[in-house]
């Protein structure tokens, strides 16, 4: 597909052109984004990331208050930031912020498939429209009754 310079946007998205503007439809740019893949095992992960440790607050009593249990993981690759604090205990809170941050991590690699611009057919605008004016209907019916008393 040929990509004429004069249509295309500041951020690679492309214009549609004058005879399209009227429409639904816009044409847009369907390159792939190229992902960076992070490993996610567990010694890659203590390797790439730098842990905190906070106190995390809430119910559990004075150990939870007074003790840094909270566990907050920084992924310096992508810049990812994970925190746990839902347990008592720091290193169950260790354990529980790797997992989400391996969770994280592969989430961000799903390459999403770009999407097909389509043009609605003509039986979905014509039902779009019969909608509008039974609503329209209904409304200019409210106005009426509340005039009328």
């Amino acid at each position: 597909m040929k990509i004429d310079s004069k249509h295309e946007c500041e951020d690679g998205q492309i214009q549609a052109s004058k005879k399209q503007r009227g429409r639904e439809n816009r044409m847009i740019n369907t390159e792939e984004k190229i992902v960076p893949k992070y490993e996610t095992d567990r010694e890659a992960l203590e390797r790439d990331c730098d842990m905190e440790f906070f106190v995390a607050g809430g119910p559990g009593g004075q150990h939870r208050n007074k003790v840094e249990t909270g566990v907050r993981l920084t992924h310096r690759p992508s810049g990812t930031v994970v925190a746990a604090t839902e347990r008592r205990s720091q290193s169950a809170n260790r354990e529980a912020a790797y997992e989400r941050l391996a969770e994280k991590l592969l989430a961000l690699q799903i390459v999403q498939k770009p999407r097909r611009a389509t043009k609605p057919s003509k039986a979905v605008k014509e039902k779009r429209l019969e909608n509008k004016k039974r609503l329209g209907e209904i409304k200019r019916a409210r106005v009426r009754k509340f005039d009328a008393d």
